[in-house]
């Protein structure tokens, strides 16, 4: 699911580095404090997202389920249960850019790149 999710929002990423992503992405799913999961009432999961220190680490929809709230839903229930105040997003996915500024997140830094290295800028937002 994480994987096809990546490749529908990190169009500007080679497939070389989704590959690379995808090995990174287990040791990241187990080393952040809270993963919630939704899944279908057949068990099959549609969204995941990693919450730790009141900072949102990821959230990634299967390309199916976007644009029918399920990440505003995620999103409001880390804020209220979590305390989320903040959230990195790439520069160059400007869909994730609105949907947080859409949820009252604003642009308080930038950089020319992401943590890796590589010429990805990340915009870091807080919640207004």
């Amino acid at each position: 699911m994480w994987e096809e999710s990546v490749r529908a929002t990190h169009l500007f990423q080679p497939d070389t580095e989704i590959k690379q992503i995808r090995e990174y992405v287990p040791e990241a799913l187990n080393g952040v404090a809270h993963l919630i999961v939704a899944e279908r009432e057949s068990g099959e999961p549609v969204a995941f997202m990693g919450v730790e220190n009141n900072r949102l680490e990821m959230l990634f929809l299967s390309p199916g389920e976007r644009g029918k709230g399920l990440g505003k839903e995620l999103m409001q229930y880390a804020i209220q249960n979590y305390r989320i105040q903040e959230v990195t997003v790439n520069e160059q996915n400007p869909q994730a850019d609105g949907f947080y500024k859409h949820l009252g997140f604003a642009i308080y830094k930038r950089t020319d790149y992401d943590g890796e290295g590589n010429p990805y800028p990340l915009l870091y937002m807080k919640l207004v």
